[in-house]
């Protein structure tokens, strides 16, 4: 059977959408069109190239996640200079090491450009801080004097990795003289599943199936503020969310498999070998009673 898939950002915690695909694959649903932020992007690009969940877990397994924390060689000798390069250069780490594993990946499956993919099968969600616009990838790139065929994908899911402060943003040069400042997708949707499900009563191309790495919707807690800081991570979070929250109703909560992970951030890239199963795990578990009630 085939399905529209659409997979929530989450950094490190991405590790559950495995195996997830494990059940998906499991039991014979085969993915036509592909939606994703950050981490979410990486998954469903690297399904569109043709990667099962388990050649996925194989490339995860042989890569050291710490060489995507790529310091220049200043912030090796002078560990101050880290912090006065995220003023300069907008970011910890220059994210180079994480487009180049990532353009590797695609290019052993055939995979460059978006134009070697069919057309519309594969959507990146990144924000452009500059024009203060919510990216769709390659949709919205003719409006900087770019042809989506010929740019990268690797580009595209590293600009939707581009977690600000964490990651050097991407500069997107377009048709004006100052170039746009993209940064994570997740900033302004870190889950679009509102690309393939528009709004209640709409019916979809195909049946489509969203993975988001947190509670179901009555699990959702109110948030506490009680001083400036808890304050600042509540305006960051609805930031993230309050776009999303409109299209995941429980009429559409339905075709979303929610994964609770609250075990490690989405930063922790010192993940240690079990609690990747565990991750993998929970996913898997998830998916298998999602299954048994979807459609």
């Amino acid at each position: 059977m085939n399905i529209d898939g659409v997979f929530a950002g989450g950094g490190a915690k991405a590790f559950a959408f495995i195996g997830a695909i494990q059940v998906v694959e499991e039991r014979g649903y085969c993915f036509q069109r592909l939606a994703g932020t950050s981490a979410g992007a990486i998954t469903a690009s690297f399904i569109k190239a043709g990667y099962t969940s388990e050649e996925i877990l194989q490339l995860l397994n042989s890569v050291d996640l710490k060489t995507f924390l790529d310091e220049t060689w200043l912030q090796n000798k002078v560990p101050l200079w880290k912090w006065i390069s995220v003023y300069w250069k907008l970011g910890l780490y220059k994210g180079d090491e994480l487009e180049k594993w990532i353009d590797r990946c695609l290019e052993a499956k055939g995979i460059k450009t978006f134009g070697d993919l069919p057309d519309g099968s594969l959507k990146i969600i990144a924000s452009d801080l500059t024009k203060g616009r919510l990216l769709v990838l390659p949709d919205d790139l003719p409006l900087y004097g770019v042809i989506p065929e010929t740019f990268s994908v690797a580009r595209a899911v590293r600009m939707s990795c581009s977690l600000p402060y964490f990651f050097k943003p991407v500069k997107l040069y377009g048709k004006g003289r100052e170039p746009s400042i993209v940064v994570d997708g997740g900033l302004l949707s870190n889950f679009p599943i509102w690309i393939f499900i528009k709004k209640a009563g709409d019916k979809p191309v195909r049946p489509v199936i969203g993975f988001q790495l947190t509670p179901s919707l009555e699990e959702i807690r109110e948030k506490k503020i009680r001083n400036a800081f808890d304050m600042y991570q509540s305006l960051f979070e609805t930031m993230r969310n309050a776009h999303d929250m409109r299209y995941i109703t429980k009429t559409h909560a339905k075709n979303i498999v929610f994964i609770p992970v609250h075990q490690i951030k989405a930063t922790d890239f010192h993940i240690d070998e079990i609690m990747k199963k565990k991750l993998m795990e929970a996913g898997k578990m998830k998916t298998k009673l999602f299954l048994k009630e979807w459609i």
